[in-house]
């Protein structure tokens, strides 16, 4: 039986598939990657800052591997609709193919899925709460980063 972008990624910080074709989790190694890869996988969705210490060249290994690799710096302190839409942009257009969604731990991330379930997986607030919860989330800042964006762009649909 052949391994999915899911198995590949199972040993990854938190790693939750959270819809069929989008991984979430923390920092991946290189061998993660490679497996990712062979898995079918086609887009890696990095939210950490470049700046931040991580044990593998990231952006040299995903190309190297193959994989589309896209970053948007979301830290603390620097949160806004500009971010979440570069980060709802990768999501949306990424297609069929599986994206791996991560940051450091899965926190940022978890923020940044509540706006996505709710807006395009039509997810209520209260799931949408919880699945991130699962996905890492623990910033109460993060969260209503996500909840915000979603409740304001739930009126305009």
């Amino acid at each position: 039986m052949s391994q999915t972008p899911f198995d590949a990624l199972r040993g990854a910080p938190n790693a939750c598939q959270a819809t069929p074709n989008v991984i979430t989790g923390g920092q991946p190694t290189a061998a993660q990657l490679a497996a990712l890869k062979a898995a079918g996988g086609g887009i890696v969705l990095d939210i950490r800052d470049p700046m931040e210490p991580r044990p593998i060249d990231e952006p040299a290994e995903a190309k190297a591997q193959g994989l589309e690799y896209v970053n948007v710096p979301v830290s603390s302190g620097s949160l806004g609709d500009e971010k979440l839409e570069k980060i709802l942009g990768v999501l949306r257009g990424a297609g069929q193919r599986p994206v791996f969604f991560h940051c450091g731990s899965g926190n940022r991330v978890g923020g940044a899925m509540i706006a996505y379930l709710m807006l395009d997986e039509g997810m209520e607030e209260d799931d949408a709460v919880e699945q991130a919860m699962r996905m890492g989330l623990r910033s109460p800042e993060y969260l209503e980063w996500g909840l915000d964006y979603a409740r304001r762009h739930l009126k305009q649909k």
